[in-house]
Order: C-alpha cells, then structure tokens, then sequence
C-alpha cells in the first residue's frame, strides 16, 4: 500500500509511523519548516515540505501515481476539504480519509461528498454519552457513506417491547437488531430472542427509522 498522509501533527505523524512499523509505504506532508525538520529527522525521505493545498506538494508526494490512499488531518477544516477534492476529483484517488476539526463544518464534508470523514470531538462526545448516558438511546457511530448509524438502546421495565421476541417488534424497514448484551453477556440478536429489562440493544438503522425504532423500543 502507498499512503500519502498530509498534516503533520500528533495525529499524522503516528499515523505515518504506524504505517511504517508495518512496512507500508507512506509520504508525510508537512506546511511548518520546523515540525518539517523534527519530522524529518524521524521519517527521512519519507516527508515533503509544503502546503498539501498546492498542487505541486502533493505531486512532489507522489500524488499522480496515484496512492491507494490519502489522509488528510491538518487543523484546518478548509484545508483537509480542499485536500480532499483535489486528490479525487484532480488525481482520481479513489480513497481519501478527512479530518474534521469542527463538527459544525462536517455539513460542508457532506455536501461536497467527502467522507468517510474522522471527528475527534463527535468520537468523545460518543463515548462521553456511552458512558455517562443522559438519554436511554445513545448515537455509537455514523456511516455516513451508507447512510446508516449504529445506535445502543438500554430497554427500561416500562418500555413496551419487554417481553417480546425480536420478530414480533414491527421494527420498520431500513433497521435491524444486531446484538443484545444482557447481564454483561453478548449474543446475536435473533428473531426469537424476547427482550427483557436492562438489555442493552445495539441496532443498525437508517436515520430516517430512529424515531420509529425508539417508539417500538422505547415507547416515545
């Protein structure tokens, strides 16, 4: 595999060297001299300095080869956008990975169809709900490319799918039950399996279906 990574902070410098520990070939592109040379000395010729917004930086990466993958994590929103089309729509790199900095920009990352897409801040704030939930339904993961989410339910004593097999729910179409974790135990969520209080429910979705979902599980 040849992976271009541009951005070379914390995030794109272990990226670069993960890659490198398993032997994979990897350019790391780097906008700042300074963290350039500290890079440097680190991944030799494996970094360019310049910004991954011009052109002839990421040809200088290898860009027109074209690489298996690109990875964009600068901490400029702007700029790992910018990135992103370029590699595909100027290059034809069919695979680009882009970090979103600010999850308020992640609407522009989906209007312009860049994804999959990273968001540290939307990844804690996933677990900080999975672990201290507020709500008995927790959001675990967006695909966004697919149009699904991945969400976790915790099914109270009053809701009303207590006592009923998983299919005879009604769940509509575009969802599925994946898994039921139960007494800390996890099995595979089958049609005959009846829910109980204190199941902890993960579902794949459309979401369009979560207000549906959580009505059948949740009664609201």
């Amino acid at each position: 595999m040849f992976a271009i990574v541009v951005g070379g902070g914390k995030v794109g410098a272990n990226v670069t060297r993960s890659l490198a520990e398993r032997d994979q070939e990897v350019v790391l592109v780097e906008a700042k001299a300074t963290r350039a040379d500290t890079l440097e000395s680190e991944f030799g010729h494996r970094v360019v300095h310049g910004d991954g917004t011009e052109l002839y930086v990421l040809e200088a990466a290898g860009v027109t080869r074209p690489p298996d993958i690109v990875v964009a994590v600068t901490g400029d929103d702007e700029d790992n956008l910018v990135i992103a089309q370029l590699c595909r729509e100027r290059y034809g790199v069919e695979k680009v990975i882009a970090r979103v900095n600010d999850p308020r920009n992640q609407a522009h990352f989906d209007l312009l169809g860049v994804t999959p897409t990273v968001c540290p801040t939307q990844r804690i704030l996933a677990l900080i709900e999975h672990e201290v939930p507020q709500h008995a339904l927790v959001h675990l993961l967006e695909l966004r490319k697919e149009n699904l989410e991945i969400i976790e339910v915790e099914i109270g004593p009053t809701c009303p799918c207590v006592g009923t097999a998983v299919d005879r729910l009604g769940l509509p179409r575009g969802s599925k039950l994946i898994s039921i974790v139960r007494d800390g135990v996890a099995e595979i969520a089958v049609g005959a399996t009846v829910l109980e209080p204190g199941d902890q429910v993960l579902a794949i979705l459309e979401p369009d279906r979560e207000d549906e979902v959580r009505r059948l599980l949740l009664g609201r």
